[in-house]
């Protein structure tokens, strides 16, 4: 990656970050912790790697994002609103009513949401069938699917991973968002899913493991992952809840859903009253 373009999506990735913590700053209390780990694996996604186009959102032969940790949609409504899938003021509606940003993914509700979420554990199922769709009507979109690491405590995407590495699906790229925590604690306590690499690969699945905070390597790992032929590609994002945002990191896992205050989201973000 040359460094004009690092860069960009570094500036892009803080970016986001300011209107994630923002965004539930202005509602007072929200899933901050979850958003904030996957912002950089979303910025390469949108600003680099996914072909979709804000300006034509349901192109047929878009590439797909299934967030399945639905709860860590302010990150995703981040990228889209920065994107132009919808106004910019929007934001400041989260979770309030008639909003067309809920707490949780709504594909019925939000342009350019690819699938509904909240109940965990079903987005990757729910994946699984869009690349098996795209493989029975020949279509060359990918298909990227992201878990959280204490979603993945569920039987069902267990069920699911072996299917897909079962159906050789190569045109799906899964990653888990390893930041260790859920919330009601460390999930090497609660019910690990460590060795999540060697599992991967015992489920017939190309596996990588990676700083999932470093552009780099999520961007190098991604297209490894698309020019593997015959195989489904997991990648495991070592992260860090509450990454870019020190006030809410130093909470452990009970930044997983706090409060924030109007003066921190108003420090953070570099912003003086409307």
């Amino acid at each position: 990656m040359d460094s004009e373009k690092l860069e960009f999506l570094q500036s892009k990735a803080l970016d986001v970050r300011k209107l994630t913590v923002e965004m539930i700053g202005r509602l007072g209390v929200g899933h901050i912790g979850g958003a904030l780990s996957i912002v950089d694996l979303l910025t390469v996604l949108y600003y680099d790697v996914a072909n979709v186009d804000a300006k034509n959102p349901c192109n047929p032969d878009r590439d797909r994002i299934v967030m399945s940790k639905g709860h860590a949609g302010p990150a995703l409504y981040s990228v889209l609103a920065d994107k132009g899938y919808f106004p910019l003021d929007e934001i400041k509606t989260l979770n309030q009513p008639g909003t067309n940003l809920p707490s949780h993914c709504d594909m019925n509700k939000t342009v350019g949401i690819d699938m509904t979420a909240g109940s965990l554990g079903q987005g990757l199922s729910c994946a699984i069938g869009m690349a098996l769709a795209a493989k029975i009507d020949k279509k060359d979109y990918k298909v990227f699917c992201i878990l959280g690491d204490g979603e993945s405590q569920e039987g069902q995407v267990w069920e699911a991973l072996m299917y897909a590495g079962n159906a050789c699906l190569d045109n799906l790229v899964i990653f888990v968002d390893n930041n260790g925590m859920q919330i009601d604690g460390m999930t090497k306590d609660i019910n690990s899913i460590e060795p999540l690499d060697a599992k991967g690969q015992a489920f017939n699945l190309h596996t990588q493991r990676i700083n999932g905070h470093d552009i780099e390597q999520i961007e190098k790992a991604i297209y490894q992952a698309l020019n593997t032929k015959n195989k489904c590609s997991l990648i495991v994002l070592d992260t860090i809840k509450g990454y870019g945002a020190d006030f809410v990191s130093c909470k452990g896992y009970g930044c997983h859903s706090m409060a924030i205050s109007e003066e921190q989201w108003r420090a953070y973000c570099g912003k003086e009253k409307d």
